[in-house]
C-alpha cells in the first residue's frame, strides 16, 4: 500500500509537470523517466461517461468538460486507462475531482463507482490511491473497495482527524503551508500517512523530509528525488 513505503515518496503532481504540459502522458512518463515514486493525476468524467485525466472542470476554450464526449475532447487529455499505462512501473495518486460548486459536480457520486470499477480492471491494487477533496465521494470509493487506498485532501487540516476518526482512510494530503510537526505527530499517531502538495521549494522539500513526512508531491520530481537523495532523514 502507498502509505507505508519508504523512503518518503516523490509524487510527480499531475506528471513531471514542469517540463511537460500537465495531466498529459508525455507528463507521466517523462516522470518514470525521472525516477519518481509515483504520480498523481485528476479524473473527471466527459459527457458520455468516459473517465479521463483533465484538472480544470472548464476546458482552454470554455466548454466544460462534463459536457463534452471523448471524441470533441483535445488530443492531449487523456482516457485514464491510458494514464495509468503511462505511469508503469510506478504508484499512482487518483485524485477524484468532484467538488460541489464546480460544474458537473454529482452529488450521487457516480465517479467514484466508475473509478474503482476502472481500478479494479488493474491487477495491482497497491499500485493505487484514491484522494479527493470531497468526504462523501472518498467514503463511497472505500466503502465500495477497502483494498485500495484512500487519502482526504485539504486545504485546512484543521479537525481533519476528527473527520477521518473510523472512517478507514489511510492518509492526509494537506496544502504544504499547513504542515507542521504537530500535524505529522498527530497523524501517525492516529495510523495516519501525510502526503504534502505542491511543494517545488528544494529548502522546504528537506525541511519536510527532516521532519517525517510520507510523501512529497511536486511538479519538479527531479528536484526533489535529488533532495531526498542527500537527505540523512529520508530512510
Amino acid at each position: 500500500m502507498p502509505r507505508v513505503r519508504r523512503p518518503v515518496q516523490i509524487i510527480a503532481h499531475r506528471g513531471a509537470s514542469r517540463v511537460e504540459r500537465e495531466n498529459t502522458l508525455a507528463a507521466f512518463r517523462r516522470a518514470g523517466s525521472m525516477g519518481a515514486d509515483a504520480v498523481e493525476l485528476d479524473v473527471r468524467v466527459a459527457a458520455d461517461g468516459a473517465l479521463v485525466v483533465h484538472h480544470d472542470p472548464l476546458l482552454a476554450d470554455g466548454r466544460a468538460l462534463h459536457t463534452v464526449r471523448t471524441s470533441g475532447l483535445p488530443a492531449y487529455v487523456p482516457a485514464l486507462s491510458a494514464a495509468l499505462d503511462a505511469a508503469a512501473g510506478m504508484w499512482v495518486n487518483v485524485e477524484i475531482k468532484n467538488s460541489p460548486g464546480e460544474p458537473g459536480y454529482d452529488p450521487g457520486h457516480w465517479v467514484a463507482d466508475a473509478t474503482v470499477a476502472e481500478l479494479d480492471e488493474q491487477t495491482d491494487a497497491a499500485r493505487f490511491l484514491i484522494s479527493c477533496f470531497d468526504l462523501p465521494t472518498l467514503d463511497r470509493c472505500r466503502h465500495l473497495a477497502p483494498e485500495i487506498a484512500t487519502a482526504y485532501l485539504c486545504l485546512d487540516p484543521a479537525g481533519a482527524l476528527e473527520l477521518l476518526r473510523d472512517r478507514g482512510h489511510q492518509a492526509l494530503h494537506p496544502w504544504d503551508p499547513t504542515v507542521t510537526p504537530a500535524l505529522l505527530d498527530e497523524c501517525h499517531e492516529a495510523g495516519l500517512a501525510v502526503n504534502t502538495w505542491t511543494c517545488d521549494d528544494p529548502a522546504r522539500q528537506a525541511e519536510l523530509i527532516a521532519w517525517g513526512i510520507d510523501g512529497i508531491c511536486t511538479n519538479v520530481p527531479d528536484v526533489a528525488l535529488a533532495v531526498r537523495d542527500a537527505s540523512p532523514a529520508a530512510g
